[in-house]
């Protein structure tokens, strides 16, 4: 793979959960005729067991890893598909660097109220996700957004806010992004 966001084919989605990555990738992926990789279920499909049990039985050390782990591997597989990412993938520099090297990435990102009644309304987004930390829904958003903010800029060639946004203004939004990518006019989000 080549080291510049322009000479890769990939497109990575990264922010908090709840922003609609998964969502957004499935159909950005199907409109750009690529395939999908979603990396929360990989790393589900590699340990053989949900991330909540990873987070119970193993700790977050030991999900970081398998998460490292399928990172390195979707960043590495040639054609250059999208791939959406756990919201914490950006913690690890090497995670960042797969991400970079892969090809344009897109930060989604919300307001704490937003994501959290995201998360409220979504299944998945609460009883299928471990909390982070002790704190109560939304002061865990918070406080989990101060702190992953930075990284999230830092990795991200475009941020595209996903608030008060449907699906399909956000995936035109990324395709836009994408197209600019391809151009060699996109700025340098983080940069």
């Amino acid at each position: 793979m080549t080291a510049g966001p322009r000479g890769s084919s990939g497109i990575a989605l990264v922010g908090y959960r709840g922003t609609g990555k998964s969502t957004v990738g499935r159909i950005l992926a199907e409109r750009l005729g690529r395939p999908f990789a979603d990396a929360d279920v990989e790393v589900e499909a590699l340990a053989g067991r949900p991330i909540r049990s990873i987070f119970a039985e193993e700790g977050e050390p030991a999900f970081r890893e398998l998460e490292a782990r399928v990172l390195a591997d979707l960043a590495a597989r040639p054609g250059g598909g999208v791939v959406a990412t756990g919201g914490g993938a950006v913690l690890l520099d090497a995670n960042r660097k797969a991400l970079r090297d892969f090809g344009l990435v897109i930060w989604l990102s919300a307001d704490p109220d937003t994501l959290a009644q995201r998360l409220q309304a979504s299944r998945r987004g609460v009883e299928d996700r471990p909390s982070l930390t002790a704190a109560g829904t939304l002061a865990e958003i918070a406080d989990v957004l101060e702190a992953r903010t930075p990284l999230y800029r830092e990795v991200a060639h475009a941020v595209i806010e996903t608030a008060g946004r449907d699906v399909d203004q956000v995936v035109d939004e990324a395709l836009e992004a994408w197209n600019r990518h391809l151009d060699g006019s996109a700025p340098e989000a983080g940069r």
